[in-house]
């Protein structure tokens, strides 16, 4: 049966009729079908033989495809229940078990195909629609891969992305939490993964896409998740508005001993983000690795002396809100710099990432509740900026340009913020998107969910 498949958009025409789905997606979504007559670029999936696959390359992203996905749930999870309220701990946290859910399944119907598959500069074709194509035949010896990760299974693939895809939106549940209905987070967690997530991940990492082809740098999500989640959390936070009484009394974190497991998640969880990022088992990968634990500690060290030395004491929170700061900034760069200057992107995001949440915060006045722009968004902007002057050509053959970095994740603030803002507007005409007054009095976990930590 399979001696007929000799290309994976044949596989699933016998049952199903992908040019009817197409057709009706396209009726909503034009530029997606736009997107299917652009020409095609080195990311075309292609059927090769199980034998040209790598055992060891295959090992290490499935590994590191759980270690990316432990970052979610129970990694950001944990590290954002500890400091909400007591009375929303529940609240947060199935937002991002919902958020992991939901994405998943966005991600198999079109999400993967419109960040990875050839198509216009801005976002990708549908041939990838409900992972049409994904195949392995162990009758015929025969698998699909990507050429951006040419010897490892695409089903791995597409999982390892997965991952990033499902974060990124998570992240974003920091810079509402305590106040957003639980339908309404939904609602915008699904629209803005496919509206504003897939296209920023087609146009940096995608070949044919715009930033792409411009040189911009981005070894596993500076930009794409970080800037982009970053610019997301300052809309949400400035459209939902203030949490009562918020700045009027102290806001105590319910459990910090959560923040810093969720931290320790984070950390570990991280060497699958960025070494996982090089696609093999091989010299970068482990350079990325090493990037990402001197760059993580040099940020966790840069903050804790910052608030040392300004405040008088150094804190729990501040040394995981350090280390989350270094691991969001040696993102973009770990696969391009050296430890030199891994050392320096980390002392120096962890100075700029404290400013964000604490000076930066207070001016612009938004209650970004857990510091998602302060951290991610200033953090993931800096490493970007930072990428293209530390990068060392040799390690990928590339010449980064500071230019062209800082071109690129001005670009998709700009984008991310104005996408999401417009989104969160529509779905706040048309179903609310805060809790009311009594409700957040109450608490997220008993108001939306009839749960509650006694």
């Amino acid at each position: 049966m399979h001696s007929t498949l000799s290309h994976p958009d044949n596989i699933l025409r016998s049952r199903l009729s992908r040019s009817a789905i197409l057709a009706a997606l396209a009726s909503f979504f034009p530029i997606g079908a736009l997107a299917q007559t652009a020409p095609a670029s080195l990311s075309v999936p292609h059927v090769v033989n199980t034998s040209t696959l790598n055992s060891g390359d295959t090992a290490w992203m499935l590994a590191s495809t759980a270690l990316v996905l432990m970052m979610t749930i129970p990694g950001l999870a944990l590290f954002y229940a500890g400091m909400v309220r007591k009375k929303n701990i529940l609240g947060i946290t199935m937002q991002v078990f919902a958020t992991t859910v939901l994405v998943t399944l966005l991600w198999f119907i079109a999400g993967y195909s419109l960040a990875f598959m050839p198509g216009s500069p801005y976002i990708g074709g549908l041939s990838r629609l409900f992972l049409d194509g994904v195949f392995f035949s162990k009758s015929s010896g025969t698998v699909s891969v990507s050429e951006l990760a040419p010897t490892i299974p695409e089903s791995v693939y597409v999982m390892f992305q997965m991952t990033f895809a499902i974060i990124t939106p998570a992240l974003i549940v920091g810079a509402f939490a305590e106040r957003m209905k639980f339908s309404a987070m939904l609602v915008f967690m699904g629209l803005w993964s496919l509206l504003v997530y897939a296209p920023v991940a087609h146009s940096v990492w995608e070949p044919s896409g715009w930033l792409a082809s411009l040189g911009m740098l981005d070894f596993a999500g500076g930009t794409v998740v970080h800037v982009n989640a970053g610019a997301a959390g300052l809309a949400c936070a400035i459209v939902l508005g203030k949490r009562q009484r918020w700045g009027q009394e102290p806001f105590l974190p319910a459990n910090l001993t959560y923040t810093m497991i969720g931290a320790a998640l984070l950390w570990v969880g991280w060497f699958g983000f960025n070494a996982g990022s090089a696609c093999a088992a091989d010299g970068r990968a482990g350079m990325a690795m090493l990037a990402t634990q001197l760059g993580t500690a040099a940020a966790a060290f840069s903050w804790m002396l910052t608030e040392w030395t300004l405040r008088g004491r150094p804190t729990l929170l501040g040394i995981c809100s350090g280390a989350v700061a270094g691991l969001v900034a040696i993102t973009p760069a770990s696969g391009f710099v050296d430890p030199m200057g891994a050392v320096a992107v980390g002392l120096i995001a962890g100075v700029i990432c404290y400013w964000g949440a604490t000076g930066l915060k207070r001016l612009l006045g938004a209650d970004d509740a857990l510091d998602v722009f302060g951290i991610h968004g200033v953090g993931g902007f800096a490493g970007a900026v930072l990428t293209g002057l530390f990068a060392v050509p040799s390690y990928s053959g590339q010449t980064a340009s500071v230019l062209v970095q800082t071109l690129g994740a001005c670009a998709t603030l700009v984008y991310s913020f104005v996408a999401s803002f417009i989104v969160l507007k529509l779905i706040d005409a048309v179903m609310g998107l805060r809790v009311d007054a009594e409700a957040e009095e109450a608490g997220l976990d008993l108001s939306q969910h009839g749960e509650r930590i006694e």
